[in-house]
């Protein structure tokens, strides 16, 4: 990764965070009737960011996706608690090999994770650290701030010969992940909506026909992927109203 790529996504990163904390609709799909009713009755719904989801960069490709969900039944209080359980989270994400709290002050944690994403006979292993900030606006409103600071592509991983290669001298699959949640309690649940913004390398012309499959469709069936996983553990037993154990 160029210290041109490194800046452009920056600077992409430093645009939206200056926007989208102030924009209205809070929970953007409030715009769009016809979307807000399919989420509320179930569906996740994903649609692109900026540039129908893709920018180029000097180097790079910039990732914008955004899904929205509805968790029926359960509070703003629980579905913060669950999402903060990144201990967890490992049990609930299949891409996700490990999962860990390195620190934990009041809304503001320190993670780590270690991702592993497989798509076409083409599967990368990722020793990832983040930082992230929870802020609550009212007793309904809250939103979360996700941001890389270091992803090391691990080589070899699971044999003896394990070891990480230099941070940004690799395949490039994945340099920067950050992730934004909203949540919105009304409705009798939570609206949630995540917008998911990763760079990865360009695609070389000689290798399109491998890469670009895998560059352009991981962002969008992870986020899916997480979505519905996210709500598969928040799911409430009707009967009682109780958030299930798997929580």
């Amino acid at each position: 990764m160029t210290d041109e790529t490194r800046t452009a996504f920056d600077q992409y990163i430093s645009n939206f965070e200056a926007h989208r904390f102030k924009s209205t609709p809070f929970i953007r799909v409030d715009d769009n009737p016809h979307l807000l009713q399919d989420v509320k009755t179930g569906q996740v719904a994903i649609v692109p960011g900026p540039s129908n989801g893709e920018t180029k960069v000097k180097g790079g490709l910039i990732h914008d996706w955004i899904g929205d969900v509805f968790f029926p039944g359960v509070t703003l209080d629980q579905v913060l608690s669950a999402v903060q359980d990144y201990n967890r989270q490992k049990t609930i994400y299949p891409d996700i090999k490990d999962s860990r709290i390195k620190g934990h002050s009041g809304d503001d944690f320190t993670v780590y994770l270690r991702i592993m994403k497989s798509k076409m006979m083409i599967t990368d292993v990722l020793n990832t650290d983040h930082t992230i900030h929870f802020e609550r606006l009212d007793v309904t409103r809250a939103y979360c701030s996700s941001h890389s600071t270091r992803i090391a592509e691990v080589s070899d991983p699971g044999t003896p010969r394990e070891h990480e290669l230099p941070v940004g001298k690799d395949r490039g699959m994945l340099w920067r992940m950050n992730g934004y949640w909203f949540f919105e309690e009304r409705d009798g649940g939570v609206y949630a909506e995540f917008e998911s913004i990763t760079l990865t390398r360009d695609i070389p012309a000689l290798m399109g026909k491998i890469l670009g499959p895998v560059l352009h469709g991981v962002p969008v069936e992870s986020l899916r992927a997480s979505l519905e996983r996210t709500k598969q553990a928040l799911a409430v037993k009707e009967t009682t109203g109780a958030v299930k154990a798997a929580l």
